[in-house]
């Protein structure tokens, strides 16, 4: 593959442990602080019981915790017409070949940027097999590439799905517009990762992008899992589970599909809600080589429902 994405997300798990041995004229620690100021932003879906979307809050509608401490909300921003950053993550491994999966992805993608995209959201294409992740189509609005990439694909090789997830979202992170989203589609066979769900999360929860997952025909048999998987533990259970994890954490939905006609049914559904999405930001401040930080938003109003990443 050309226009490989570097692995770069994947090094603070090579990094090597300090050495160990006797220390000679250690130097008393420095007790000072050293505390990092960031600009944190969010993107939070609000939604009724009902699964209505709901964007008519204000700003004084919101209230943002970062590790149970309430942070000043320094930016806030709903607009309905603002166009959308897609970047499509597809699974063009051998397993998608199974069961007309990529052809039926195809289909459905096709729909996607003809039919449900305004003409102001722009769209780019990645794609991964064989422990490669490729710009099939870079970021546009000009829909030609994308297409003419798509319609050519094939599937191939083996699935490292763990660091296709591990590196894309930083990517899906380099566009100007606000409204911004990861649309992964996959059968959620894992056969040729380095690196494990945890640490693909890790790395991932720590971008500003939403994952948003279809694991599409994920394969039920554990005959045919035999076939396609490496090693012991995958299963199906383990594959929605973890397909749910990456979507979860990083604010996203995921979606389990069997049928063409549902994945065009959820494409719509994924526009429509970054449509209502609100855009908010606080300030964040952390101590030097400081922890995971969690985040939580609420509304006044506790019936509804909030989704937004879990943290950074």
């Amino acid at each position: 593959m050309k226009n490989k994405l570097l692995m770069l997300a994947l090094l603070p798990f090579l990094a090597a442990a300090p050495a160990t041995g006797q220390v000679k004229d250690q130097k008393p620690p420095d007790v000072r602080a050293d505390v990092t100021v960031t600009a944190i932003t969010i993107a939070v879906t609000v939604q009724d019981g009902s699964g209505r979307m709901i964007n008519n809050l204000a700003e004084k509608d919101f209230t943002i915790y970062e590790n149970n401490e309430k942070r000043t909300i320094t930016y806030f921003r709903q607009n309905y017409f603002a166009p959308l950053s897609l970047t499509v993550l597809l699974d063009v491994s051998g397993s998608m070949a199974v069961l007309n999966k990529l052809e039926e992805a195809k289909v459905a993608l096709t729909n996607l940027v003809t039919s449900i995209l305004s003409p102001r959201d722009e769209i780019s294409l990645l794609i991964f097999a064989d422990g490669q992740v490729e710009v099939a189509a870079p970021f546009s609005t000009d829909r030609t590439e994308f297409l003419r990439v798509l319609d050519k694909l094939q599937a191939f090789g083996q699935t490292a799905l763990n660091d296709a997830v591990a590196v894309s979202p930083e990517f899906a992170n380099r566009v100007h517009n606000e409204k911004r989203a990861l649309l992964l589609i996959t059968d959620g066979v894992e056969n040729d990762s380095h690196v494990t769900p945890d640490e693909a999360l890790e790395i991932a929860r720590r971008v500003d992008v939403p994952i948003y997952t279809i694991g599409y025909k994920i394969p039920m048999e554990e005959q045919l899992l035999k076939i396609l998987k490496k090693g012991q533990g995958l299963t199906s259970a383990g594959i929605v589970e973890t397909l749910d994890r990456f979507s979860r954490a990083t604010g996203g939905k995921a979606f389990f599909l069997n049928r063409p006609e549902e994945m065009f049914e959820v494409l719509g559904k994924i526009k429509k809600e970054q449509t209502h999405q609100y855009i908010i930001g606080y300030t964040s401040y952390k101590n030097s080589g400081g922890d995971y930080r969690f985040i939580r938003v609420t509304t006044s109003n506790y019936k509804l429902k909030v989704r937004t990443r879990e943290g950074y």
